[in-house]
């Protein structure tokens, strides 16, 4: 029987947390779940395609974004399930047993982990104790929180939205009532976070999210997202 899950990564520039997010799927390969690794770059300039090769990665080139590049993934996979997971995020110890025991339990629901930054403090504890009590009572995780969900599942929901920004947000609203927690822990990069202060980055966060509900053009959004990041 072959592996059910292919690991579908979108990068551009990671070089600097790629190895770590790439070192914690071993447990997968021991436990027989993963298939394949797809990364699938947006035009990186450093090391992402070396890092790539040498993990024996499945490589994918295209246009940058991360929900067309998800998408390109998804169209190369061949898994029954798709991990989907960002770069900068590491699968803490004990993932593998938590996807194994959904798939074998509840085969039409999507999952995603627990949120938490790779950084001490009570701020980093707020933020992400937030992002994990919106995730729950809500049913919107966000993608650094690692989605592991059913191709099949996926393609009733759409496939995986081309959006420039919140197309993790735009996919969890397709899933609604499909998502569950599942028990592991993505511990996430916070260099963002620390760079632009905690309450600053979630207040933009929060404030993107607001208007995209609202109904504001997620490419609109993006290049906001862009500018503040440049200038912080």
């Amino acid at each position: 029987m072959r592996a059910p899950v292919s690991v579908i990564i979108p990068t551009l520039n990671a070089a600097s947390g790629l190895p770590a997010c790439l070192g914690a799927l071993g447990e997968g390969l021991e436990a027989g779940l993963i298939r394949e690794l797809i990364l699938t770059d947006g035009g990186s300039m450093d090391e992402t395609a070396a890092i790539a090769g040498a993990a024996g990665a499945i490589w994918l080139a295209g246009s940058a974004g991360r929900g067309a590049q998800i998408a390109r993934g998804v169209a190369a996979s061949q898994g029954a399930w798709l991990l989907i997971l960002h770069a900068d995020t590491v699968l803490e110890a004990g993932w593998s047993k938590a996807m194994l025991d959904h798939i074998k339990s509840a085969p039409t629901k999507a999952g995603f982990g627990q949120l938490a930054f790779a950084a001490r403090g009570a701020a980093p504890r707020f933020v992400a104790g937030w992002a994990n009590l919106r995730a729950r009572l809500f049913g919107l995780p966000y993608g650094d929180q690692a989605l592991l969900v059913a191709a099949e599942t996926l393609a009733n929901a759409g496939g995986y939205p081309e959006l420039p920004l919140m197309e993790d947000v735009a996919l969890a609203r397709a899933l609604r009532g499909q998502l569950v927690p599942l028990g592991f822990t993505a511990l996430t990069d916070a260099q963002k976070y620390e760079t632009e202060g905690w309450v600053q980055r979630g207040g933009k966060n929060l404030w993107l999210l607001l208007r995209f509900f609202c109904g504001a053009d997620p490419a609109a959004l993006a290049q906001l997202y862009r500018r503040s990041d440049r200038s912080s």
